[in-house]
């Protein structure tokens, strides 16, 4: 080779790099060595049950990514903010995250409406959000190219698969329904209506708000319905307090919780006054197995080497923990998808086109050109304030979204 075409070679190749790594520079939070990823959820205050541990799950799989060798090569770098389960304060997370940390994408979300309240600067940003456990319904339907959540399930899913279980396992034909009188309670009372009305199944409905002190008037209209079960789908505030009137007022009709209703199943036997207001109790959850089943163990195992002094204490892990691993995993598979050089709009083709079993929830994470919600599948577990037992099936919601 000559002199000449040595030094156009070596040019040629050091202006393939330099246009190569200028490409890289114009994506925030994306170096040679890292990809910075934007985390939050509620890490204080009364909600933190709900996404603290979530977290943690989701950092220790990232965690294990970068001990095998990273994204192409790509160590993650976790920036994590609280966002104490409130509007206001998830909003300015996101805004830091974005703007001043200058993160690639974003991983968080545990409280439906607090998430919901992030769309517009998201989408205006054309900012990919990656839900951690949050349904964020709100911001799933209609679907945009920015924002992917159900991880542990869309709240559609919620209402129309604990219909699915009372009718077809407890033979329901009446079922008294409470639920939030906001716009998640109106998300899961949509899909409960279809599947009722597939079913054949009559709901007595009252909607309360999420911060209500006496649960007796709702209560007594359910009761004058003559239901064969109750289902409950609210937060655990108000879910504690229905359980306890209805022991306090001798129903001894099967009740339903769904899981969104406790993130403490030992806290709630508690709050509901012992386990005598559980004698015939079912809780809706969205794992592979019970909390620590051997379907899961590997979750539980993989928490107690990450936190060993969190592990040790008796609230921890909390019940949602799980709940973070399919999140960061398609993170990790959508980033793998988008190749060596990676880019905003690569990655969110790539999640489009996410189809995997992650071992850790009852249904696949599925999600196209379409669909943002990955999750729709549900277990029920049998508890009586200290037992658990898993009912066998997994159930599922008729609803679709039409558009």
């Amino acid at each position: 080779m000559t002199m000449t075409r040595r030094l156009f070679s070596t040019v040629a190749f050091g202006l393939a790099a330099t246009v190569s790594g200028a490409a890289l520079a114009q994506e925030p939070g994306l170096t040679r060595t890292s990809i910075k990823i934007g985390m939050f959820a509620p890490l204080s205050g009364a909600n933190m049950a709900y996404g603290f541990d979530v977290a943690n799950a989701a950092k220790m799989y990232f965690d294990k990514i970068n001990k095998d060798g990273g994204i192409h090569g790509r160590k993650i770098e976790v920036v994590l903010e609280d966002d104490r389960c409130n509007a206001n304060d998830l909003v300015a997370a996101v805004k830091k995250l974005v703007e001043q940390d200058q993160v690639f994408l974003l991983n968080g979300g545990s409280c439906s409406a607090a998430v919901v309240a992030a769309k517009e600067y998201v989408v205006r940003n054309k900012m990919p959000l990656v839900m951690l456990n949050a349904s964020g319904d709100g911001a799933l339907y209609p679907p945009t190219d920015y924002i992917f959540g159900a991880f542990s399930i869309s709240q559609y899913a919620v209402g129309g698969a604990i219909v699915d279980f009372a009718a077809k396992n407890l033979g329901a034909k009446k079922i008294a329904y409470i639920n939030h009188d906001d716009a998640y309670g109106a998300w899961n009372l949509e899909a409960s209506k279809v599947d009722a009305e597939q079913l054949k199944v009559e709901l007595a409905v009252e909607s309360v708000a999420p911060a209500i002190n006496d649960v007796t008037a709702p209560f007594l209209k359910l009761r004058a319905a003559n239901p064969d079960a109750l289902v409950i789908v609210t937060y655990a505030r108000p879910a504690a307090l229905i359980i306890k009137k209805a022991h306090e007022m001798g129903f001894t009709k099967p009740i339903i919780l769904s899981v969104t209703g406790t993130a403490s199943l030992s806290q709630l036997a508690d709050n509901v006054g012992g386990k005598d207001a559980l004698k015939n109790f079912y809780i809706q959850d969205v794992l592979a197995d019970l909390p620590g089943g051997p379907k899961i163990k590997w979750v539980y195992d993989m928490y107690k080497a990450a936190y060993p002094d969190l592990a040790a204490k008796p609230d921890h892990p909390q019940t949602y923990m799980p709940y973070g691993i399919p999140s960061a995993m398609a993170i990790a598979k959508a980033l793998e998808a988008a190749g060596p050089e990676p880019t905003r709009e690569k990655f969110l083709a790539a999640m489009k086109k996410t189809n995997f079993d992650s071992g850790v929830m009852a249904g696949p994470v599925v999600f196209s050109e379409t669909e943002r919600a990955a999750n729709k599948a549900t277990i029920f577990i049998k508890y009586d304030g200290t037992n658990k037992s898993l009912v066998p099936g997994v159930y599922t919601s008729r609803w679709k979204y039409k558009g």
